[in-house]
């Protein structure tokens, strides 16, 4: 588990993204009073128009970056939210496809299913939280498979449906291995370094700015800062979809649960 999964464990979602704007607000106005305790505006005036230009391509620069980072975090939570949802359904739809096969296999794929589909609630699903996998779920699956491999269809119709159950059986057991894959891959340390320096460096330019009025300035850094910090923690939180507060909860097998046992 990474040190960003153990941040998500222990500190609700939007309580980070306080803690990390805060953060970057405070370096901002203790920032902004150590320059001037040095220089005074009238000096730092001076540099405006020099200044300015670095800091519009600096700013752009970073804004570009950052604005990546968070569609792509997002488009992968996204993802990750509509592969489980496919998952669960493939499952209803396996157990459907079987209808024209004989009860005695039905009946044995329902409680192998079941087992299947309890052990991702219960023991994956809290353990996905911290970047890991389910010996029991793997289990269950291996017994699904097995209970495949050993059946003959009779005719042509059972051959058939087989078939298509046993498709979405496999599509089912790759989209597991695609949410276990997203459960502990995450950002590469180097883009998170890049972007906590590119905003420390992006927060930093508006303080050698020469202004007269000192509490606008303050406030204007502070904002960016802020701006900046939330964006940050935004990204934390989508790059694990399946831990924290703000994750994707696995709602829909239990509904798939009480399908099965109903049907």
């Amino acid at each position: 588990m990474s040190c960003l999964q153990w941040l998500l464990l222990h500190i609700p979602g939007f309580v980070l993204v306080f803690i990390v704007a805060a953060f970057y607000i405070v370096l901002s106005i203790v920032g902004l009073y150590v320059i001037r305790a040095f220089h005074s505006p009238a000096k730092l005036k001076l540099h405006n128009d020099v200044a300015g230009f670095i800091f519009a391509t600096i700013g752009v620069t970073y804004a570009v970056l950052l604005a990546f980072v968070v569609i792509v975090t997002w488009q992968n939570f996204d993802e990750a939210h509509k592969n489980v949802s496919k998952e669960a359904n493939y499952i209803v739809s396996l157990y459907h496809d079987t209808r024209p096969l004989p009860a005695a296999f039905r009946q044995e794929l329902k409680g192998d299913l079941v087992r299947y589909i309890n052990a991702i609630i219960e023991e994956e699903w809290p353990m996905m939280i911290r970047g890991e996998q389910s010996a029991e779920a793997q289990q269950a699956q291996d017994a699904i498979w097995k209970l495949y491999g050993g059946y003959v269809p009779q005719n042509e119709t059972q051959k058939i449906f087989f078939t298509e159950s046993l498709n979405k059986l496999n599509d089912a057991c790759e989209l597991r291995r695609a949410r276990l894959l997203e459960a502990h891959l995450a950002i590469h340390p180097v883009l998170y370094f890049v972007l906590i320096v590119g905003g420390l460096i992006t927060i930093a330019f508006p303080l050698f700015f020469g202004t007269e009025n000192f509490v606008p300035h303050i406030i204007m850094t502070a904002l960016l800062a802020a701006m900046i910090g939330i964006a940050l923690s935004t990204i934390i939180i989508l790059d694990f979809p399946y831990t924290g507060d703000i994750s994707v909860k696995a709602d829909i097998f239990k509904t798939v649960l009480t399908t099965l046992i109903h049907s």
